[in-house]
């Protein structure tokens, strides 16, 4: 029995990549695109909050300057700290209130700013996924891509509505503070700046292994949030083969590769928090001992105000000394949030810079009305006729009638290099025709109408629709023009008649409800508790699965295109409502082009065309009668002598 594997390798993956700085810049680069007022208002605000905190200390020492010449001349009275004290303490409290003001103002502005840009990120991100190719889909798990937009874009907003305000917020009050301490005695800012030396090289080695896990950590989710939303959807097949104990044991392997993960990256991180606390608690008595023994010693001062080591210089700069090693601590704080929302960064990022579907084609499908003559004339209503707009370099523009003649000549492809799926396919559809195509699994049945929507493009050959080379037709009008019914069904929420508008949205209610009657979808939907009106979601788990192909077949029949696919699209109907639907679809196929995937020779059997399919090539072609008189591979499926895999 399979087991899954409990021991892992915990080095560094061959797929790990570092993180830099320039995922980081570029979504700071995105932020100032975003809000180019509010972002330079926060900031001042953050460094007016920053500076007027650092300040205070200034008046502290010239309270107790004051203090302190009273005290030891004798002259401390009412009097005096009226006019001495009082004032530099109305000052003080001014400056705290300035504070309260400027941290609340940011703090509201980032809340603004944060949601605002997470909204705009997150709607970027579905824009740019709906221009990716098919392949990413196939080739990319769903609950990983999830993933970016839960789990990295939570990473993102920790980031930038906590972590950068912090860091600069920190930074300023350093840098103040720091000038402050150099005014004061440089002689002691000296051994201030060996402690922070001694925090710097403590957290590049405490925390600056960390980095490469919570990448390796943001991936972890999105294979956990992946497993589970296969398990979600596959529940029934699970308990059907009583595959729960497999299920769990699937689950806690990968789980226990995201808690190695999270375990590596946050025992570094939350543990540099308390190292450089207590280093900067140990510089404080540092500084405590040190100014001291240069009271007592009479050791001449350094600093840029001329001032002498006295207790009133040595007491705020002992406070000035806990609050710079503090906001060193703050920053140190939030590095787990920081390298988590650059880990977050660099995989939204990725998904951002993942390559657009390319679109070369020019030739556009336009409404049209055509004369008995053949004249076509374009025109903005729908008129039920449709005609390619065909631009030429020298300006002309010639139209087309959308007519449905597709044509595959010697067309080879493969979906990796060196597996080659199609080999030499030459397919002849003309208008109306209905076109078949059978063979095993994998034979490349789904494959050559994946070539014709252009899902994906051809590695050599042509493909032709109405004598234009598919890839000078723009991918969207081309689609326009193909109707799909799959194998498998996706019904999106909303209600029965907004899943049939989904073909076309500017149909009418009275519209669907004819290709719902043409598809025979109307009796059932007429029996549901509200109709047309009954809402639906989790891809209609309310209804029969033979009920959900019928709608897919009805939105296909509203979309009304001349090509149609049908992949396999009675598969899920039992026979009785087969033959129901079968009428309906001959009244769908009649004058448009259709190509036809089908397991059961019953449904392509009236077909003009059926070409069988083996190893990625056509090895018979002809018509039923045709076929059965060839007594091949055809003769032998049609009698059973053996049956497709």
């Amino acid at each position: 029995m399979h087991k899954p594997m409990r021991s892992m390798n915990r080095g560094m993956h061959p797929g790990d990549k570092k993180i830099g700085l320039a995922p980081l810049l570029r979504i700071v680069k995105i932020l100032f695109r975003s809000y180019p007022v509010l972002i330079p208002i926060t900031i001042v605000c953050i460094l007016f909050s920053a500076g007027v905190s650092a300040i205070p200390s200034v008046f502290t020492q010239k309270v107790l300057k004051v203090v302190t010449d009273c005290l030891q001349t004798g002259t401390l009275s009412w009097a005096v700290a009226k006019e001495r004290i009082l004032p530099l303490v109305g000052i003080l409290i001014t400056l705290y209130v300035l504070s309260i003001v400027f941290i609340t103002l940011h703090t509201q502005l980032m809340a603004y700013i944060t949601q605002g840009f997470l909204c705009k990120l997150r709607s970027k991100l579905f824009d740019g996924m709906q221009n990716l190719p098919i392949k990413y889909f196939d080739t990319n798990k769903h609950g990983d891509i999830m993933s970016h937009y839960t789990n990295d874009i939570d990473t993102l907003r920790q980031l930038v509505s906590q972590s950068l305000p912090s860091l600069l917020q920190a930074g300023t009050i350093v840098l103040t503070v720091l000038f402050i301490m150099l005014w004061y005695s440089a002689l002691m800012t000296l051994i201030v700046l060996v402690g922070v030396a001694i925090i710097f090289f403590v957290s590049k080695k405490v925390g600056g292994g960390s980095a490469k896990y919570f990448i390796r950590q943001q991936k972890s989710i999105g294979k956990v949030e992946g497993f589970i939303q296969e398990m979600m959807n596959g529940q029934k097949v699970v308990k059907v083969f009583c595959h729960e104990k497999q299920a769990r044991a699937d689950f806690d392997a990968i789980n226990e590769e995201l808690y190695h993960d999270a375990v590596r990256a946050h025992a570094y991180a939350n543990i540099l928090g308390p190292v450089v606390m207590n280093i900067g608690n140990i510089l404080y008595v540092s500084c405590a001992m040190i100014g001291g023994l240069f009271l007592v010693a009479g050791v001449p001062n350094v600093s840029l105000s001329g001032l002498a080591f006295t207790i009133d210089l040595v007491v705020p700069f002992l406070n000035m000394t806990k609050q710079f090693t503090g906001n060193i601590n703050q920053v140190s704080q939030q590095f787990n949030s920081i390298i988590m929302g650059m880990a977050g960064a660099q995989r939204v990022l990725s998904l951002m810079d993942q390559e657009p579907e390319v679109d070369e084609g020019y030739v556009t499908l336009v409404n049209a009305h055509i004369d008995a003559d053949g004249t076509v004339t374009e025109t903005q209503h729908r008129t039920g006729q449709w005609a390619w707009k065909h631009p030429h370099s020298d300006g002309t523009l010639t139209y087309t009638p959308l007519q449905g003649d597709v044509r595959l000549t010697d067309v080879t492809f493969a979906y990796t290099e060196g597996k080659t799926v199609l080999r030499d396919v030459s397919v002849y559809a003309e208008p109306g025709q209905k076109v078949a195509f059978v063979g095993a699994t994998g034979a490349g049945k789904t494959t050559i109408t994946n070539l014709i929507n252009r899902f994906y493009d051809i590695t050599d050959g042509k493909v032709r629709y109405d004598g234009i080379n598919i890839n000078k037709i723009k991918k969207s009008d081309l689609r326009r023009s193909l109707g799909v019914v799959l194998q498998e069904t996706n019904l999106f929420t909303g209600t029965v008649m907004d899943n049939i508008r989904y073909g076309r949205l500017d149909a009418t209610d009275e519209e669907c409800c004819e290709a719902a009657k043409l598809a025979g979808a109307h009796d059932f939907i007429s029996r549901l508790p509200q109709g047309y009106d009954t809402p639906l979601s989790n891809n209609g788990s309310n209804l029969s699965q033979g009920q959900r192909q019928l709608l897919a077949i009805a939105r296909a029949a509203v979309a009304d295109p001349p090509v149609m696919i049908l992949d396999e699209a009675t598969s899920s109907i039992d026979t009785r409502t087969e033959a129901i639907v079968q009428r309906g679809m001959d009244k769908l196929m009649e004058g448009r082009t259709v190509f036809v995937i089908a397991h059961r020779l019953s449904t392509v059997m009236d077909s003009d065309v059926i070409m069988v399919l083996e190893n990625g090539r056509i090895i018979e072609r002809g018509n039923h009668e045709t076929l059965l008189a060839q007594k091949g591979t055809y003769y032998q499926l049609y009698t059973g002598a053996f049956e497709l895999d």
